[in-house]
């Protein structure tokens, strides 16, 4: 059946990436506000009403970076919430790419590691609690890429600020690293000397809110959240000019036809995303819970649309009951077979914890390559050479079309279209492995029940959901969103909803984390009575959510 969603404006599109083509946008500053101003005025042109906050965020700007050796300097940058330092000098320890099994077997403490691979979060926190004084990463290729590497979601608060970055963290080119590691497994004792300027702290930064509600619709109804990022590293057209301009095209051409919602549709454009580790999102998902939890249906989130050469279209990341929405959507439009993935620890996905099911991130993707392309989203990534040489229009317009598909799915569906089967589906999978792995240790029946009756009622209620209007599609809808509050922590949350989980990668279903650990123990451990104590509190809670979620469906689906 053809499309009704309408269609985007292809020299629009163009004309909004060249404005983000003149500045660099560092969180917090006057350039960042001055493009913020443009953004306003374009939703306010389209007829939304917008709201341009200024909110406390802790940002951290790197500068000028010298990592020596043997008193000869290599080309380097330092870190977003890298340690600032006027210079330290150490001995290095090569840690590979920097996992726990690497730093487990050496001695780190008062060194400067050397580790494979981009600046991360993951290896920053491990080289600080190994007690490492510096860090240097050797990038895949001769560029250096821009990176956060705290591990800390959102700003700190007086209880997660000590688990911020302790060390000096550089990053130098493949070639340099080379010559180190092979110095290094030659038996040479090497040193090295980094400095670091990185400006850290507390600052205002922008937020911008731009609402339409539904024509014939309240301003409290339920609405689409439909955000980005605008802060860049450099001049960041890609990322994430890109998607800025899909999302001002995109509210466009969706404002005309508001006469058609259901549900109203909120834009937020974040900053303090590269220099803040999400800080915009974490701030505004915190400031707002209630409202978002009471009101918010769905999370689509955009990042780096329009690259050149980005032409696979079938892994982008989408939550289990959203999967059938993105791959209507992406085969609508590109004819390829959206598989999807799960979302990673990534992507202003600070709403999990509120119970919003949630789709995207990045959209499109480069094909497969040599090792040094690095990343998906193509070699300039987090480098200068993110400029507007590296749009493709064509492949802009082709992602704003899947975008808006998206969206106008979401905003006049009169069901909203969860597929909470699909989720059950992946949470039994999920259930039968740790079932077999415990052994008899915890009896989780409890939880394969509630699942199993999850998709009896989400198959039952998607019969029901069949032409569903007026008062009927109101009570699915609201028990659908019950359940939804219920169901995504546990999907992609540690359990607790009201503190944001590290930025650090987590498992499927983390939630089910207490229920593993037992599962992982060797049989006949001597410490398997402590860890059931809290497997059994970890399965209370999941068995609990899961009675609420079924509650609800089951409400839906009383005559």
């Amino acid at each position: 059946m053809p499309s009704t969603a309408p269609l985007p404006d292809r020299a629009h599109l163009v004309s909004h990436i060249r404005e983000f083509s003149r500045r660099v946008k560092l969180s917090g500053t006057p350039e960042e506000l001055e493009s913020f101003a443009y953004l306003q005025a374009e939703m306010n042109a389209a007829g939304y009403q917008t709201r341009l906050i200024a909110h406390d965020a802790f940002i951290s700007l790197p500068g000028r970076a010298k990592v020596e050796i043997d008193g000869m300097a290599l080309a380097c940058i330092t870190h977003s919430m890298s340690v600032s330092s006027a210079g330290i000098t150490a001995e290095l320890v090569y840690v590979g790419e920097g996992n726990e099994a690497h730093f487990a077997d050496r001695d780190v403490t008062g060194r400067i590691v050397l580790a494979d691979g981009i600046a991360t979060e993951e290896v920053a926190a491990l080289a600080s609690a190994a007690g490492a004084i510096g860090q240097i990463h050797v990038s895949p290729n001769e560029h250096l890429y821009e990176m956060c590497v705290s591990p800390v979601w959102g700003s700190p608060s007086q209880h997660t600020r000590a688990k911020l970055p302790s060390t000096v963290i550089c990053s130098i080119r493949q070639e340099d690293g080379e010559r180190l590691r092979r110095r290094l497994a030659g038996g040479e004792r090497v040193h090295a000397r980094l400095e670091a300027e990185v400006d850290t702290g507390w600052r205002k930064t922008p937020l911008l809110v731009a609402e339409l509600s539904a024509e014939n619709g309240p301003d409290d109804a339920p609405f689409v959240l439909f955000s980005g990022h605008h802060d860049t590293w450099h001049f960041g057209v890609m990322d994430n000019g890109g998607a800025n301009a899909t999302m001002l095209e995109a509210a466009h051409v969706l404002a005309e036809t508001r006469n058609e919602w259901r549900r109203g549709l909120r834009l937020c454009f974040w900053s303090g995303h590269s220099h803040g580790r999400y800080s915009g999102s974490a701030w505004y998902a915190d400031e707002y819970f209630d409202e978002l939890e009471r009101r918010c249906v769905a999370h689509v989130n955009v990042d780096s649309t329009g690259g050149e050469g980005a032409t696979v279209l079938t892994n982008s990341a989408v939550v289990d009951e959203l999967k059938a929405v993105a791959a209507d959507a992406v085969a609508a439009i590109s004819g390829q077979k959206h598989t999807g993935r799960r979302h990673g620890r990534a992507a202003d996905q600070s709403f999990w914890g509120v119970g919003i099911p949630s789709m995207f991130g990045s959209l499109s993707h480069q094909p497969p390559g040599p090792v040094e392309m690095l990343t998906a989203l193509g070699w300039w990534w987090h480098t200068p050479h993110d400029t507007m040489d590296h749009i493709d229009p064509e492949n802009l317009e082709r992602d704003t079309r899947i975008v808006l598909e998206v969206l106008w799915r979401l905003l006049t569906s009169p069901v909203l279209p969860y597929d909470y089967a699909a989720y059950a589906t992946s949470l039994q999978a999920e259930l039968d492995h740790l079932e077999r792995e415990l052994d008899g240790r915890l009896d989780i029946s409890a939880l394969k029940d509630g699942a199993s009756e999850l998709e009896r009622q989400a198959i039952a209620l998607a019969r029901l959901s069949d032409g569903a209007a007026g008062e009927t599609a109101d009570r699915i809808n609201a028990s659908l969103l019950r359940a939804s509050r219920q169901l995504v922590p546990l999907n992609y949350t540690s359990g607790e909803r009201f503190h944001h989980d590290p930025a650090l990668p987590h498992r499927p279903w983390p939630s089910l984390e207490g229920i593993d650990e037992l599962a992982r123990l060797p049989a006949r451990s001597q410490d398997t009575a402590f860890y059931a104590v809290h497997a059994r509190q970890t399965r209370n809670r999941i068995a609990s959510a899961l009675r609420q979620a079924n509650d609800a469906l089951r409400e839906a689906l009383q005559p």
